[in-house]
């Protein structure tokens, strides 16, 4: 989604997570690159709503959240035409099938490829 993106204005990101420590992690890890964090949630209908109802810039959605596939919450954002990223331990097959070619972070992941992989889908680039 070239366009998004306001260089250096500072990006903001949706969080869905529902691991407390691990959100609060990868939330400090954001704030580190320098980017705001928009919202977090922690399971797949507040995940929904704060998709409709927050402005940010790109979101990273863990696939599992509570034992369900974030299917809904990505379709959201898919359908507010912004950029995400999935962050996962699955691997790629644990990803919703529609959704494969999609950027993903294996889990557990640095704040390098964090930002690797941000940038790349920020300027419309598979990561």
């Amino acid at each position: 989604m070239p366009g998004n993106f306001k260089a250096g204005s500072r990006t903001s990101v949706l969080l869905v997570e529902d691991e407390v420590m691990i959100r609060m992690m990868v939330a400090d890890m954001l704030e580190e690159l320098g980017y705001t964090i928009a919202a977090e949630a922690g399971d797949i209908d507040e995940g929904v709503r704060l998709v409709q109802a927050t402005d940010f810039d790109i979101a990273i959605l863990d696939v599992n959240v509570n034992g369900k596939v974030i299917t809904p919450v990505a379709e959201a954002v898919q359908m507010s035409g912004k950029p995400f990223v999935f962050a996962t331990g699955y691997g790629a097959q644990g990803l919703p099938e529609k959704f494969r070619d999609r950027p993903t972070l294996q889990k557990p992941f640095q704040i390098e490829t964090l930002a690797r992989t941000i940038d790349a889908t920020l300027k419309g680039i598979a990561a």
